[in-house]
Formats: C-alpha cells, structure tokens, sequence
C-alpha cells in the first residue's frame, strides 16, 4: 500500500513539474509564472475558466485585476471609478511623451470602438498616465483629444497613479538614456476592458487588431 502510494506521489511530482515547465515556456508577455501555471493546470483538468480573456488565452480564477483609484481627468476634475459606473471602459497605462507603443495601442483602441459601431457608444476610452510628474491635465487633454473625442486622460499624484497601477498589475518605471536629459517610462502595455459592473472582463496583448478587441468587447457587452 505505502509502496503504492509512494509512486502516485512520484507521479504526481513529475506531472506538476512537467506543467511547471510547459508554464515557463508559454506564459504571455508580462504573465508569472504561477499565473500561467495555473492557467495551463486548468487547461489540463478542464475547469472553469470564467475570468478576464487575455489576447484568447483564458486568465485563471483568482487572478484579480482592477479596483477602486482616485485620479483626475484631463479637465482638472478628480474622478473615481463610480464616475464610470454602468458603462464600459478601454483602459490603457501610458504616457503623453512615449514614442511608439503608446500611441499605437490608444490608435488601436480608437479603430476597434470604430469597428463596434453604435455599441461603441457603451466604452468610454481611458488612458492613465504612469507619468504624473509630466502629464499634466493640460497636457492630457491635447494629447488624448489627438486620437478619439470621447478618450479620456487621467492622472494624479505619483501616490494615485501607483495604486490605479497595482489594481491593474502595470509595471513602471523612469528609464534615463544615456547622453540625455529627458527620461522615458518603461512599462507593461496591456489593454483592459472593464465592464459596466467595474469588474476586468478581458484584457489584450499588445499589437491586438481592432478587429480582435472590437468583437471581443462586442461579445462582452451583450451580457449586460
């Protein structure tokens, strides 16, 4: 019985490292390793995979994303997350001086409430600086105005912007290139839709078409 015991016990050791492994391999961009572990575990065992959709591949239960922040819109106004209660929300984490992604992922997001038509009335556009020290409401404003009418820009204290940050699992950070008195933010560049109940229902790789995002949303929102 012990001898038997002991081999399901080795098995199951060699089972999980296998999974383990194969997590290491195919996790997504900015994904853990435990977050794609339990992924690949639930894949296996066929469980209920009922969260947040990341760019197709399914999040796994437990994995918490979004909350409460308090910032301020490109207006001066400060705004909560109650301020968008009942409709939906493309948030993205960026800054008004990025050079390339940043304005490629929020042209992204432009194209796919586009592609939704009417339904895209339901999704509010929303960018949060990770850049408070430079992205003023002033600033927002013009830059936000640049890619859709109803976007929204957000900002705060460096205090704010790093718990909106948390609540979403962004990572930031100042980068200073050489030879240059400028700095630049490194940072994730995911795409979340927040439903009209507040809660993450998907988030989108980066370099997602409009297409991808516009269906997904689209699909989304007939839920509600």
């Amino acid at each position: 019985m012990m001898r038997a015991i002991r081999a399901v016990s080795v098995l199951l050791v060699v089972l999980l490292g296998g999974v383990w492994a194969m997590a290491w391999f195919l996790r997504a961009p900015e994904e853990s390793v435990a977050d794609s572990f339990m992924r690949q575990l639930a894949r296996l065992t066929g469980s209920d995979m009922s969260g947040a959709v990341a760019g197709g591949v399914q999040v796994a239960p437990g994995v918490s994303l979004g909350g409460p922040f308090t910032l301020v819109d490109q207006t001066g106004k400060t705004v909560t997350e109650r301020d968008f209660a009942g409709r939906g929300m493309l948030v993205y984490f960026g800054f008004t001086y990025c050079p390339d992604v940043c304005p490629t992922e929020l042209g992204t997001i432009a194209a796919a409430l586009d592609a939704m038509g009417p339904a895209g009335e339901r999704v509010t556009p929303v960018l949060i600086s990770i850049d408070p020290e430079r992205d003023t409401p002033e600033a927002l404003a013009d830059y936000v105005s640049r890619f859709h009418p109803r976007m929204v820009g957000l900002t705060g204290t460096a205090e704010q912007v790093a718990q909106a940050a948390r609540a979403y699992r962004v990572y930031y950070a100042k980068v200073q290139p050489r030879d240059s008195s400028d700095y630049l933010m490194d940072h994730s560049s995911f795409i979340y839709f927040v439903g009209p109940d507040g809660r993450v229902r998907s988030l989108f790789r980066p370099e997602s078409t409009p297409e991808a995002i516009a269906s997904t949303v689209s699909a989304q929102l007939r839920a509600f």
